[in-house]
């Protein structure tokens, strides 16, 4: 395997990804992976210098496939566990000093902050990744980077239209719209850090008076996850949804011609364009406080980072790169260009209690 595989065109790509995984798991055995139990056996020989131990609360082949390119490279092995993000902060802290952990990867900067708060990084001081990474996606004293961008977006129903007027977040909360909305549970976390971020530009009054708005404007009780609602959008059930912008792009780049036919349903906005720009989350990663093999945990962050590497990563789960100077590509790239909220992310942890306790208040489900 070589790093070729990673500049085919983005279509090509996506599935070359995939298959390679298959294969090189097969041939190779290299990485421990468990997706279901964040109890799992940890690697063997944790402490090994030619090895780094990433927790991983991403679940793709495409990040398999890169850490293997990342071993024919350098000879450093990845062991890889798989599990829920919040599961796997629990072990870590659990296993405290003696965990094998030497990176954690996640998606969404309120869990990166959950995290933090257990005290489970450490400060990384890396030019590259600093270089890499603009400062509104990193901690502030280097505990964890962001690797891939998505957005918090609107979708509509394109038969029914996008209702006249919706341009924002805050439209969504006008009466107009009332029975139109499709939206997960406040229990997730994607749907805590748009909150979070709204309560860091407008304050908690204002937000708070939004997600009341919002809850009055559901067509049905929250349920589901993001494509629980494109399809409900899709099938007409709501005419508006609020989604992850990587989940569009897999119904409308699927090659199921099921999936493909729901995409095509769906039409897409970028909220906030004449003011602060759509929502912006990452997924990210950083270094353990006891990571047994550091040196090696930041050689692979930074080999993520790298250009030609960067786009195959995003790409494995239809996001945008995060590296300065690297474009998107594949179906997220063909939902459009757009403005987004340069609000450091760090905001989302911080608001994140506030967010929940607002949920609640307005009866959110």
């Amino acid at each position: 395997m070589t790093l070729s595989i990673l500049k085919k065109s983005s279509f090509s790509l996506r599935s070359g990804l995939i298959a390679t995984t298959m294969v090189a798991l097969a041939a190779c055995g290299q990485q421990q992976s468990n997706t279901e139990d964040p109890s799992a056996q940890a690697p063997t020989e944790a402490a090994a210098s030619m090895d780094v131990n990433v927790y991983s609360g991403r679940h793709y082949d495409s990040d398999i496939v890169l850490f293997d390119a990342f071993t024919e490279e350098t000879g450093i092995k990845v062991n890889v566990i798989e599990a829920n993000g919040d599961a796997l902060i629990e072990r870590i802290a659990r296993e405290g000093e003696a965990s094998p952990a030497d990176i954690f990867i996640t998606a969404d900067a309120g869990i990166l902050w959950r995290g933090e708060q257990r005290g489970i990084f450490r400060s990384t001081s890396n030019e590259m990744l600093e270089k890499g990474v603009p400062s509104q996606f990193r901690h502030p004293e280097g505990k964890w980077f962001g690797m891939t961008k998505r957005a918090r977006i609107v979708i509509y129903n394109k038969d029914m239209g996008l209702p006249e007027g919706l341009k924002d977040y805050a439209d969504l909360a006008d009466p107009k719209y009332q029975g139109m909305i499709c939206v997960r549970s406040s229990s997730n976390i994607y749907n805590q850090s748009l909150l979070a971020s709204i309560i860091a530009h407008e304050g908690e009054e204002a937000a708070e008076e939004w997600a009341r708005g919002v809850v009055a404007n559901f067509a049905r009780k929250p349920q589901g996850n993001d494509t629980a609602q494109i399809e409900a959008v899709a099938a007409g059930l709501c005419r508006i949804g609020i989604v992850n912008s990587y989940y569009v792009a897999r119904f409308v780049g699927s090659d199921d011609s099921e999936k493909a036919e729901i995409g095509e349903k769906l039409g897409v906005l970028f909220p906030n364009q004449d003011g602060r720009g759509t929502h912006v989350n990452i997924s990210g990663a950083g270094v353990m406080t006891y990571a047994p093999n550091p040196e090696n945990a930041e050689q692979l962050l930074e080999f993520l980072l790298r250009d030609e590497t960067q786009g195959a990563f995003a790409l494995g789960n239809n996001e945008y790169p995060i590296a300065v100077g690297v474009e998107a590509e594949g179906p997220v790239a063909a939902l459009g260009q757009f403005k987004a909220d340069d609000l450091p992310v760090t905001n989302y942890g911080i608001n994140q209690p506030t967010a929940i306790r607002i949920f609640d208040q307005v009866g959110w489900p």
